[in-house]
């Protein structure tokens, strides 16, 4: 059941298409809406701290301050006008540890939602989905930078390799999957199952319990696991995957897999991510 969502906010005025995507959700489930945006500290090397003038950064800052607020106003107009009950946070955070903030205070949502971060992007996008995939516990929602439309769930994928984490996903999304007109259970046919791993099969019959009606297709890899998944959504006219997150922890550094990874960096259409 998904009744509190955590959505992360960007700075400014310019379009924020997870915030946007995040009404659709919270219409779906009747949830209710929090969402964070950060004034970041200024960013200086230390190279040349002591010759910026206090006045200088000072000004960055409240720069800062100023798109998280405006980033806040234009969200909670957002939640007016959608008639949805919700609120928003300004926080103040360094830019390297916005993931860990964000991530700490998902724990305290049944999903958060944040934007896919654009290329050469110096938003702190990708360090927040980290964050929330590696720390929060909860599924993350990782909505596109192109995405214009709200939530449709005519086809949904699940990427299914019997891991841990696949399994995790699978039920985070029960959600989403019982609302859903069609779902596929996908495997990649380059990966071997292991010995004692649950099939696509078994896991067709586990959803079928929860009165989900589910295809099993088995697809052959091509440049690697993301990009044969994301092919495939986009062959098939998916509007919605379901996966494992992979990573771990190297030195308070995330370290994603490399299909994890891929899917972030080309995804074309909103992925639900479990860690």
């Amino acid at each position: 059941m998904i009744k509190d969502i955590l959505v992360h906010l960007s700075p400014g005025e310019r379009r924020d298409p997870g915030a946007e995507f995040s009404l659709s959700v919270a219409a779906l489930f009747g949830a209710s809406l929090t969402g964070v945006s950060f004034a970041y500290e200024p960013v200086i090397p230390p190279s040349v701290f002591g010759s910026i003038p206090a006045e200088l950064i000072a000004a960055q800052k409240q720069q800062s301050v100023k798109a998280a607020e405006a980033a806040a106003a234009r969200f909670q107009e957002g939640l007016r006008l959608a008639d949805l009950h919700g609120g928003t946070r300004v926080l103040d955070a360094g830019v390297p540890a916005s993931g860990d903030v964000f991530g700490r205070l998902a724990r305290l949502f049944d999903l958060s939602i944040v934007t896919q971060a654009e290329p050469d992007s110096l938003g702190a996008e990708d360090l927040v989905v980290e964050g929330a995939l590696f720390e929060a516990g909860r599924p993350v929602l990782v909505v596109p930078y192109v995405q214009t439309a709200g939530i449709t769930l005519e086809r949904v994928l699940v990427a299914w390799d019997g891991s841990r984490q696949a399994a995790r996903a699978c039920a985070d999304a029960l959600p989403f999957l019982t609302k859903a007109a069609r779902v596929e259970v996908v495997m990649v046919s380059g990966e071997r199952p292991k010995a004692g791993e649950v099939q696509g099969a078994d896991v067709a019959q586990h959803l079928a319990r929860h009165d989900i009606k589910v295809e099993v297709k088995r697809i052959s890899e091509a440049g690697g696991i993301g990009e044969t998944l994301l092919s495939y959504a986009a062959d098939s006219g998916a509007d919605f995957l379901v996966m494992g997150g992979y990573g771990h922890s190297r030195l308070r550094e995330f370290v994603l897999g490399g299909a994890t990874r891929g899917i972030l960096d080309a995804m074309t259409l909103p992925v639900l991510l479990s860690h």
